[in-house]
């Protein structure tokens, strides 16, 4: 059986020529001769300062009756290594920039392997971002929405981009339909009834399903520490399969359910072509794009007609809310961080706080 192998040790061709030579006792000069070249050409070769070409390799099996393989072989496996080496100095330049990046909310995850050493941190986050240099990262346009976060406090850009390659990751084994907007507008209503199930692992189940069914990859993920995103939309297979990403960060059922309605406007008012992190940009233009898509998340869960008359009324009891929730076909919890965010009421606001479902996740 035959086997590949590199060795750890750079060995230049150049040492078999001059072994090679000493054993026919010919001189480099008349090496030269026989294959028509410069004697210094020789001498750079045998010195390790040059490279073996093909056509070098060629005139060498001609002269010296050693396959032109073997020349190229040496060649090779010589260049390799020492590009090896070179990338391991870099990987060792870069350690430094690993603790950056949440290696063992990844490595929890099985998307690396678990090990304490920085180089092999390196070597799995570069297979893992699919990048040659972790300086790469900033530059691949997937990840470049990660570095334009700019209105959060104390937050890792790298975090981000990580948060966002493993939702990136796991869309891409999530079967689906091809991406149909009209048959995902349609559906809304199915999603939206799916949150009164019992026990939120369930409704999730079957959320996803009709999402698949419309071309939407639903991905859920552990909250990263310093990335302070909810969630995410992006697009896959050239916009025939689209992602929303939601980071389970808390608990509370009103803000998954906004949070994902929130991703869903996105697929249906926006270009396929950007990346949105929910709640993450100073720039207008994202920013209109994100207030776009929180009306719209909105306006769906709470007639926004209705929801005025209810705000009129000034009625905010326990009772109240339950019975404006079962109206609006959602649950309380919907209604009570929809006032708590409109500052009808406090975040304190123990009379009411017991109406906001708490999940806890499977």
């Amino acid at each position: 059986m035959e086997t590949n192998y590199i060795s750890d040790l750079a060995v230049h061709p150049g040492e078999l020529l001059a072994e090679t030579l000493e054993e026919l006792a010919m001189s480099q000069a008349e090496l030269a001769k026989r294959m028509g070249r410069p004697k210094q050409i020789i001498n750079e070769i045998v010195k390790g300062k040059k490279s073996i070409t093909p056509t070098t390799a060629l005139e060498l099996e001609d002269v010296l009756g050693i396959p032109s393989h073997i020349w190229l072989g040496l060649e090779n496996e010589y260049q390799m290594v020492r590009a090896r080496e070179k990338e391991k100095e870099q990987m060792e330049k870069e350690s430094s920039m690993v603790s950056e990046f949440p290696y063992a909310e990844l490595a929890k995850l099985g998307f690396v392997k678990a090990t304490r050493k920085a180089i092999e941190k390196v070597e799995e986050l570069k297979k893992f971002f699919g990048v040659a240099k972790l300086a790469q990262i900033s530059q691949v346009k997937a990840y470049q929405p990660a570095f334009r976060v700019s209105n959060h406090t104390s937050v890792s850009h790298e975090a981000i981009a990580t948060w966002l390659q493993a939702a990136r990751l796991k869309a891409a084994t999530i079967e689906t339909e091809h991406f149909d907007k009209k048959g995902l507008r349609s559906r809304l209503p199915e999603i939206k009834k799916a949150m009164l199930e019992k026990e939120i692992n369930e409704a999730l189940q079957k959320v996803a399903a009709i999402l698949a069914d419309c071309g939407v990859a639903l991905v859920l993920l552990p909250h990263f520490k310093k990335t302070k995103i909810n969630g995410a939309t992006f697009w896959l297979e050239e916009g025939k399969k689209a992602v929303v990403a939601l980071s389970l960060k808390g608990s509370y059922a009103d803000i998954f359910w906004f949070s994902l309605f929130h991703e869903i406007g996105h697929l249906l008012l926006h270009d396929k072509r950007e990346i949105f992190l929910e709640d993450g940009y100073d720039d207008p233009k994202l920013k209109k794009q994100e207030e776009e898509a929180d009306r719209f998340a909105g306006d769906f869960l709470i007639d926004a007609k209705v929801y005025e008359e209810f705000v009129i009324n000034g009625d905010f009891s326990r009772a109240s809310v339950e019975a404006f929730a079962k109206r609006c076909g959602v649950l309380p919890a919907i209604v009570v961080g929809r006032l708590m965010h409109d500052g009808l009421v406090k975040y304190n606001n123990l009379h009411l706080n017991g109406l906001r479902d708490r999940y806890k996740w499977a």
